[in-house]
């Protein structure tokens, strides 16, 4: 069995088949958020602690974390940047951690601030991104995403997108790098500007956890992009890639209705024995129904009895 050992100080957390699905937490990242970048340049952190407990609380199970504020000299401001926000996040939370740089200096500065054994995220089937990350995840022994792209860019074939992640797993295997420490992202095409996307993931995930024996991820909200009602959607997309062999998600722990359908599905497909987490997550949750109430019928709440009495006392007066 395919298991993905991450680490902080005091936790362990494993990705594998038999076990639950991961979550992923992704708020900890500047990309798109020029308040979030403007702080962190600015050397104010209150967001990213703020965000770091929120996700715990909400049950994520590690954090990734991004310091990608700009795109202007990355090689000089991404590191120093990367230690400073590892540090703070470590300080207010024992959770395993995701490095995610796409600037191998700063993966490099991640690697030697983060305790325990963090995740990288992540290495391409590009050669230049193959010959600088993958000595690195082989150095500090630690587990690494693997993006299914090359130089030819992001293939619309879900065929061409294996044999790019089948190439990164030879290429990690030459480092003495295990299958067990490679996570793959097959990459989520939108359903709206793609109708297949989601039958391709669900093929690939198979295939991946079949032939090549690793685990695998993906940016969830990736495949609702564009559409309307969107955490609905993201939400069953997740429980049926769950369903298929997908083992985590890089997401959004503060969406219930995400998180709700990754907690379905565990209980389905049986990584939550006995329903235990399910049972003590939602038993109390339910509104007691009062006897007087129709199997069946919603109990009513306290606005509802004060708007009936208003109604009747307006009745009377008529």
């Amino acid at each position: 069995m395919t298991h993905t050992l991450v680490q902080s100080a005091t936790r362990t957390h494993i990705i594998g088949f038999d076990k639950p699905f991961t979550i992923i937490g992704e708020r900890i990242n500047p990309t798109g958020r020029k308040k979030l970048a403007a702080e962190m340049q600015a050397g104010n952190f209150d967001t990213v602690i703020a965000d770091a407990l929120a996700q715990m609380q909400a049950g994520a199970h590690i954090l990734d974390v991004n310091a990608g504020v700009t795109a202007v000299n990355p090689n000089e401001s991404e590191p120093p940047l990367m230690k400073k926000t590892l540090e703070v996040v470590m300080s207010v939370t024992d959770l395993p951690l995701c490095i995610d740089s796409s600037v191998s200096s700063a993966l490099k500065m991640g690697l030697e601030t983060a305790k325990g054994r963090p995740l990288v995220n992540s290495v391409t089937g590009e050669e230049e991104k193959l010959e600088a990350i993958l000595p690195l995840v082989a150095k500090y022994n630690v587990p690494v995403v693997a993006i299914s792209n090359d130089e030819t860019g992001i293939s619309e074939d879900p065929d061409v997108r294996f044999e790019v992640a089948k190439k990164i797993v030879q290429r990690a295997a030459d480092h003495g790098i295990k299958p067990e420490d490679i996570v793959v992202d097959p990459l989520v095409m939108p359903i709206g500007a793609m109708g297949t996307a989601g039958q391709q993931v669900f093929r690939l995930v198979r295939r991946l956890r079949e032939e090549l024996k690793v685990n695998t991820t993906c940016g969830a909200s990736n495949i609702s992009f564009g559409m309307p009602n969107r955490r609905a959607l993201t939400g069953y997309f997740l429980a049926m890639a769950a369903s298929h062999g997908m083992t985590s998600a890089i997401m959004n722990p503060m969406h219930d209705e995400d998180m709700h359908a990754i907690f379905g599905a565990n209980v389905l497909n049986g990584t939550d024995a006995h329903c235990k987490f399910w049972n003590n997550k939602f038993r109390d949750m339910a509104a007691p129904r009062p006897a007087s109430a129709a199997p069946g019928e919603v109990a009513p709440t306290a606005d509802d009895i004060a708007a009936r009495r208003a109604a009747r006392e307006s009745r009377r007066r008529r």
